[in-house]
């Protein structure tokens, strides 16, 4: 269906950045909880839905001026190529792979970051403020799990996990619907 110029709606980026966000941590985190295993299906999701799907949705909030979407969404892209690039080591030959101290630094600082986010979520919807405080909690405890090598926090991780990408989704699915409608179907 083709809309005229006149018609058309301001654009949205948030639900494909959502989706790629979610979709993601949900398939990760089935890993943290020991349901999956990590294999080559959770690399190409975190390149390409994680990645590329979050950048091109992170750009296009910063183009309409929305500061917020635009730095979580390409910050969050970027996390997903950093770890998969941990996880492939391209590097190998040089630098050697990462250990569980600087993988807990590195999933501290992200921690930080987010709960920043989340504080600037303060005046968003409640599905915006959930997802982004599961997803601090979700850090500090991925954190602690590689800090201390206790695998019960990284299975708990996992499911604080689930429940965030699933709250993601959800979110995304709900402005698609609701902006496709015209009114609230899903409440956020």
């Amino acid at each position: 269906m083709s809309v005229s110029s006149s018609e058309k709606k301001t654009v949205n980026p948030g639900p494909l950045g959502l989706l790629g966000f979610g979709m993601t941590t949900v398939l990760l985190n089935l890993n943290h909880t020991g349901i999956i295993e990590l294999s080559i299906v959770i690399v190409a999701m975190g390149i390409a839905l994680g990645g590329i799907a979050q950048i091109v949705a992170g750009i296009s909030a910063l183009r309409i001026g929305d500061t917020f979407g635009g730095t979580a969404f390409t910050a969050y892209g970027l996390f997903w190529w950093s770890l998969c690039i941990i996880w492939i080591n391209p590097f190998g030959a040089v630098i050697s792979p990462a250990d569980s101290v600087s993988l807990g630094f590195y999933l501290a600082l992200w921690g930080v970051f987010t709960f920043f986010m989340f504080l600037g979520t303060i005046l968003h919807n409640t599905v915006t403020k959930i997802v982004f405080l599961s997803l601090s909690v979700l850090f500090f405890l991925l954190s602690a799990g590689a800090f201390s090598g206790n695998p019960f926090i990284t299975t708990i991780a996992g499911y604080v996990g689930i429940f965030c990408g699933l709250s993601a989704i959800y979110s995304a699915m709900a402005q698609v619907v609701n902006g496709e409608f015209g009114k609230t179907i899903f409440p956020t």
